[in-house]
């Protein structure tokens, strides 16, 4: 929602007298601005309450309450409805536990019904008292939009003197994405402290920030991506698919009337590169990657997962366009859904409903070392634009993977793979870079060159998961050849 929609949504609660109104959001600055805003457009009053210094805004009222939440519910309660006001409670939340600020609340539901008043509670993270859910109205605050930030940081730079470049500010605008107000004011405050002016010598700062916010949402990681998908061994039809749905995010494919790509389900054993494919799709599309680790999303407090749930999306389309990295989904979807009160099932349904409806530019990847543990409403065509099958690596991927380690760790050195590709069938991508490593840790121990012995000698000493989990490898082919996946090689490369 953007912010003129959310004005009008709150100027549309505030006219049709909705008494208590509950902004989730932790700006409380903004949250003021806005409420400032919208008293004006609606020709009323606001006045702010907070423990320690009472009401505020309000003429001949300053300081009523202090220390006192009952005592401000009781002004409130006998405002002349002549004078049409907006109260906006800070921290009120921590209040509404004690049974006669609650039992006052819900008085106050019904009264101000009739009334031109409404008590508006400012906070983040909070779960209402159950006799409290019926009397509030929830209007989620989202974080600020384009338009926002680029008046933001255009009022910014004019206030310091110096106009910005329209490049430039479109750029700043971008970069700030998915951070709050108040976070970008202090990305601007260190510019001009620094220099005097803000400019694009600020994007590593903005970028040190997101990772800054990301990292105390505590359910979203950002990762640093180094290598695009060149650094992946195989997997071409995989790699061609992403190409396609890359050229899907520009703008002559909206005119062209393609939706947003919603994502993509990499199934595979362990070390076929699903972690790595993740990492190289938002290195080369030049996206941030965004990794969710399920298990944070459960929290013990009733209510808190959703919560938890609501924030992670609300942050990652905020930080769009990005990709989104689900890691080992099985391990936070796959239990009995009855042994948690049915938490899990409720994130999933959360987690499902905003993937298939999202409007947003996030790239879902999400990765799994088997389906038998996935509930099927995840593999439901319509989920996922794709679901891909990483298999171990044919003879050919396999040769290019050992060229590949072997360039990136010994650059110069040049050997026979032959023998050692045919050594190491079943082998998985992990396992062979594996195997380079255990080779030149032998060569090093003798002070001399890495050698195709070493190679040899390296592998046999290898015993791969294909042979020590084979049932479960034949049990995800033959689930994937029932036309439910696609291979992530090209067709006929594979080995039987």
């Amino acid at each position: 929602m953007s912010s003129t929609a959310w004005s009008h949504q709150l100027d549309l609660l505030i006219r049709a007298r909705t008494p208590l109104i509950w902004i989730r959001s932790s700006e409380e600055v903004r949250v003021e601005t806005l409420l400032s805003q919208a008293a004006i457009r609606l020709q009323s009053q606001l006045t702010s309450w907070n423990f320690i210094d009472g009401l505020s805004g309000t003429l001949n009222d300053e300081g009523v309450g202090s220390r006192q939440p009952m005592a401000m519910l009781q002004w409130l309660q006998n405002l002349d409805p002549s004078r049409p006001t907006l109260v906006l409670a800070k921290d009120f939340h921590r209040f509404c536990d004690d049974p006669g600020v609650a039992r006052m609340l819900r008085n106050l539901e019904t009264s101000l019904r009739s009334t031109p008043h409404s008590l508006i509670l400012c906070s983040g993270q909070w779960t209402p008292p159950a006799d409290l859910d019926e009397s509030l109205t929830l209007l989620d605050l989202p974080l600020p939009d384009a338009d926002d930030l680029r008046q933001l940081i255009s009022s910014i730079g004019l206030n310091s003197g110096s106009a910005l470049d329209p490049a430039v500010l479109d750029e700043l605008t971008q970069a700030c994405s998915g951070l709050s107000e108040m976070r970008v004011r202090q990305v601007a405050a260190r510019a001009l402290a620094r220099r005097g002016s803000i400019g694009a010598e600020d994007l590593a700062e903005v970028l040190e920030e997101k990772r800054q916010a990301i990292a105390r949402s505590e359910v979203l990681e950002f990762c640093r991506s180094d290598s695009g998908t060149e650094a992946i061994g195989g997997h071409d039809s995989l790699k061609s698919w992403l190409q396609q749905r890359h050229r899907a995010f520009s703008e002559e494919a909206r005119r062209f009337g393609l939706p947003l790509p919603r994502g993509v389900l990499l199934v595979g054993p362990q070390g076929t590169g699903k972690s790595l494919t993740a990492k190289a799709i938002a290195r080369s599309w030049s996206m941030p990657l965004l990794r969710l680790d399920v298990g944070r999303l459960f929290a013990g407090l009733v209510g808190a997962s959703e919560a938890r749930t609501r924030d992670m999306i609300q942050l990652a389309e905020a930080m769009a366009p990005c990709v989104l990295w689900i890691d080992e989904i099985e391990k936070g979807f796959g239990g009995d859904g009855r042994s948690d009160g049915g938490t899990s099932q409720r994130v999933l349904a959360n987690v499902l409903t905003w993937m298939a409806e999202k409007s947003s530019p996030v790239f879902v990847v999400a990765t799994a070392n088997g389906v038998d543990q996935l509930p099927p409403e995840l593999l439901r065509k319509g989920r996922f634009d794709e679901i891909f099958l990483l298999d171990l690596p044919s003879e050919s991927e396999r040769q290019s993977i050992l060229e590949l380690h072997l360039k990136q760790r010994r650059p110069g050195v040049t050997l026979p793979l032959e023998t050692v590709v045919s050594r190491c069938e079943g082998f998985s991508g992990a396992e062979l870079e594996q195997t380079v490593i255990e080779a030149m840790h032998l060569a090093f121990a003798e002070h001399r060159e890495l050698s195709e012995t070493d190679l040899i000698r390296a592998a046999s000493q290898l015993i791969p998961l294909s042979r020590t989990a084979s049932e479960s490898l034949a049990q995800l082919k033959e689930w994937a050849a029932g036309g439910r996946a696609r291979q992530a090689s090209i067709a006929g490369r594979n080995e039987a």
